[in-house]
């Protein structure tokens, strides 16, 4: 990336990182747009998307800056917007971009707080996190990690967010720098772009540590111990191990294959797991119920009275479980809600 900055004066805020998921995608056209065309910065988005994404081509209807989806090893330009693609984590380090099949982060990938915590472990003070509307709270532990070394942190309002989530959790943890709806974030951003940095203190294991585990250069057991400790949950994804780690107020977990979890993901996926064992439940009674009363009418033709009659029996007993848990199902349903419609990028 060219050095915009004389050696004699501090370096400015040219680094800004971006996350989003559900109702996301209006407060950052809406950003982007209000972005001057000679911002003197580089921009990384991450949004929550599906298998496919065209994204980056509809970002480029509203922003003055070029839009372009991230490739690895690509050099970092001021005054590009770099969009992350699907199936992979969007990392920087030093002055090129990153794309790693690493774990997934609370059931992400790209997720939001790799992002953050590579830009934060490359470029220190530099950076400026934004997390704007989505659920559950992805961004939080890595804007945690921007503000740590140095960086700024700013929150979509929650009252401006469709689904406000993520900027609720981001200000529950955090001692953020600016709260502002989706119409004034693009002028606080041009305004910082063209502001000196502060100083970047020592950058903390923990998020050099993490870094490396999303950029696949670092997994394992020992390195999971050096975060953490222990816990007695498993993994949603792999069932392995979760070790607790430390991080302020935010708890977090992370397994040994390095999938991470925040407490509230975990909760949501237990929730999801615990649906699913319903249904399975559910259905495997229903299609035991179906093969007793087709054996009984084995038997009957066969004048075994007396066996059908037993079939029969267990056929009733398996329906009446199988209500059982649906009555089970209908009362979970209840107890959560329904759940938050999810954004999907066309």
């Amino acid at each position: 990336m060219p050095d915009a900055n004389p050696p004699t004066e501090r370096p400015l805020h040219d680094i800004i990182v971006i996350g989003a998921s559900a109702g996301g995608l209006q407060p950052l056209q809406q950003l982007l747009a209000d972005l001057p065309a000679n911002l003197p910065a580089a921009v990384f988005v991450v949004l929550h998307v599906g298998a496919s994404s065209h994204l980056a081509e509809i970002l480029t209807r509203r922003s003055a800056l070029p839009v372009v989806p991230a490739e690895s090893g690509r050099s970092i330009e001021h005054g590009r917007v770099y969009v992350a693609v699907p199936g992979v984590h969007l990392l920087v380090h030093d002055d090129h971009l990153l794309l790693r099949r690493g774990p997934r982060e609370n059931l992400a990938r790209p997720a939001v707080d790799p992002l953050f915590r590579s830009a934060a472990c490359s470029f220190g003070a530099r950076v400026v996190g934004v997390v704007l509307s989505g659920a559950l709270n992805d961004g939080t532990a890595g804007l945690r990690a921007i503000k740590r070394c140095g960086g700024v942190a700013i929150v979509q309002d929650p009252l401006d967010a469709a689904v406000p989530g993520m900027p609720l959790n981001a200000l529950r943890h955090i001692d953020v720098d600016y709260v502002a709806p989706a119409s004034g974030l693009g002028a606080i951003l041009a305004q910082l772009a063209r502001e000196p940095a502060g100083e970047t203190p020592p950058i903390p294991l923990d998020i050099r540590l993490e870094t490396a585990i999303a950029a696949q250069e670092l997994a394992g057991m020992e390195t999971e111990e050096r975060l953490g400790h222990p816990s007695r949950f498993t993994c949603p994804e792999c069932h392995g191990a979760l070790w607790e780690i430390d991080d302020g107020s935010l708890l977090r977990y992370r397994c040994h294959v390095g999938h991470a979890f925040t407490a509230e993901v975990m909760l949501d996926a237990q929730t999801v797991s615990a649906e699913e064992m319903l249904w399975n439940l559910m259905r495997a009674h229903q299609e035991r119920a179906a093969l007793a009363r087709r054996m009984a009418q084995q038997e009957m033709a066969q004048s075994r009275v007396d066996l059908a009659r037993d079939l029969e029996n267990r056929a009733r007993g398996y329906d009446e479980d199988a209500a059982t848990i649906g009555r089970l199902l209908k009362d979970h349903v209840a107890a959560i809600g329904a759940p938050e419609a999810s954004e999907i990028v066309p």
